[in-house]
């Protein structure tokens, strides 16, 4: 929604531009989609290592 707002006044400021970044915005989404995919991917790994390490604890937690 507040990317809408802000493409709105963009086009009241300068409609040229905002036609621009609008043919645009799918081009930059596509480029950025790997890195989002890589994110997600280390933030799973990141999360399995941590859960890993801290298995000791909750099984002696457990006990």
């Amino acid at each position: 929604m507040l990317t809408f707002v802000l493409w709105c006044l963009l086009f009241i400021v300068s409609w040229p531009l905002a036609l621009v970044a609008l043919i645009l915005y799918p081009f930059v989404w596509l480029i950025l989609l790997p890195f989002r995919i890589l994110g997600i991917a280390v933030h799973g790994v990141l999360n399995l290592v941590k859960e890993v390490l801290l298995l000791p604890v909750r099984l002696i937690r457990a006990v």
